[in-house]
């Protein structure tokens, strides 16, 4: 399971495996008192696409498609999650306000559809 938190909610037992998945530290939070197991800034967006999308809800979808379209292109940045959610329980840490319109979000659904996908490399070049 995937799951996604602020960084400031207080970790849980099936947390599993957290990964802070943000460019920029968040505010407030000292390294040393955030519990987790990598920073992974490559995954987040780029600054530019992060600055246009500004949490605004009325951009997700493009902003959804943009961040997928980095995200192709830079397999190496995700693949130690999808390695990890393999083996179990992962959470992606964010420090947006927004719970539902944020990079985590999206970056869980783009794993998820990963997930469903085979990874044997013959059976996708065989289209099975």
């Amino acid at each position: 399971m995937i799951k996604v938190k602020r960084v400031y909610d207080p970790v849980e037992p099936d947390d599993g495996r957290r990964f802070l998945v943000e460019r920029l530290w968040p505010r407030g939070i000292k390294k040393e008192a955030l519990r987790m197991d990598g920073w992974l800034r490559e995954v987040a967006p780029s600054d530019r696409l992060r600055r246009w999308f500004g949490h605004d809800p009325r951009k997700w979808e493009e902003f959804r498609r943009r961040y997928f379209a980095e995200l192709e292109a830079h397999p190496e940045a995700w693949q130690p999650l999808l390695e990890a959610a393999r083996l179990g329980n992962i959470t992606l840490l964010f420090s947006a306000r927004d719970p539902s319109y944020n990079n985590a979000v999206a970056l869980r659904e783009f794993l998820e559809g990963k997930l469903k996908e085979p990874n044997d490399p013959s059976l996708q070049a065989s289209g099975l």
